[in-house]
Parts: structure tokens; sequence; C-alpha cells
């Protein structure tokens, strides 16, 4: 692994001042696991939001679940009532689309919000389903060989690493 040439905590501060122009009084920010969840708790602190954000995991929903079975991740945790909720989703990278679409079956799973929106750290293109982030605090190409994650040191700094895939 290596470290991409992107400034993680630059782009952190564009995705707080999206974040801030997309939350309405009661907008509940759901992380989803394991980097967005990072991303909702730090938010959720920085915006002063009351409550708890949520972690939504999309292990259950993913149509690859047969290759994949069930990764070490966290699960699901909506500290709220789905039902008529405005919810924003955020996590660190926008790929393929596929995992967004597991989120959302995940999260109707526990009831039908009123709104879903989607903010991003990263847009790398490449999507394979009809899905776009409301905001994304930066857009890059990388090639289908490399894989593109979020880090957190112990002090709660965002970095990125970059995977080189078989």
């Amino acid at each position: 692994m290596s470290a991409l040439a992107l400034n993680a905590e630059a782009l952190y501060l564009e995705l707080l001042r999206g974040v801030r122009s997309l939350c309405r009084a009661h907008t509940r920010l759901v992380g989803i696991t394991s980097g967005g969840a990072w991303l909702a708790e730090r938010l959720q602190r920085e915006l002063g939001l009351p409550g708890e954000s949520g972690q939504v995991s999309s292990v259950m929903h993913r149509d690859d679940f047969a290759q994949r079975g069930l990764s070490a991740g966290g699960q699901t945790s909506l500290p709220f009532e789905v039902d008529g909720a405005d919810i924003l989703v955020l996590d660190d990278v926008l790929y393929t689309g596929r995992t967004i679409r597991a989120v959302l079956n995940e999260i109707f799973d526990y009831g039908r919000p009123a709104r879903v929106q989607l903010a991003v750290l990263v847009d790398r293109g490449g999507r394979q389903l009809p899905i776009q982030a409301d905001f994304a605090a930066a857009r890059v190409a990388l090639p289908e060989t490399q894989s593109l994650a979020l880090a957190r040191d112990a002090a709660g700094r965002f970095s990125f690493e970059v995977e080189n895939k078989a």
C-alpha cells in the first residue's frame, strides 16, 4: 500500500462545507462502514448536531455476497426512527455504486425515510449503476487495478491508501 497524493484532511474540510450546505434542521448523518462511519462521527461532532450519527453496513444486501461472504466490519446501527427521516449517507469513496445500492436496501429494511442524500469524500468514477453523490469533495480517476480507501490514525486524522489489485 502507498499513500495517494490527495490530502484527505483538506478534502475533509471541503466535505464539511458541503455537508453543512446539505443539512436541514433534522438531518441525520449515517456513515457506511468503516470509512463513511468515521466521517459521520467526526462531522456529527464538528457540526454540533444533536444525538449520534448512525452506521450502516452493506454486507447483507451486496450482490456479490456469495463471493465475499460476511466481511469483518461494523453492523448497522441507526439510533433514530428511520420512517420520515431526512438522512444524509456518507462514504469515503464512491466507485461502482453497488455499495450504495446495498446500503439503501439496508436503510429501507429499517423504515421509509422522507429523503436520502449522499455525500462522499472522493468520487472515482467507474459507475456500474445509475448512482451519483449529491456532494463530492473531489473527483479522481484511478485505473480499475487500484483501490482507494480512507485510513484513520490514532489521533483521528485521515489519509488515503491506494492498493494495487492482483
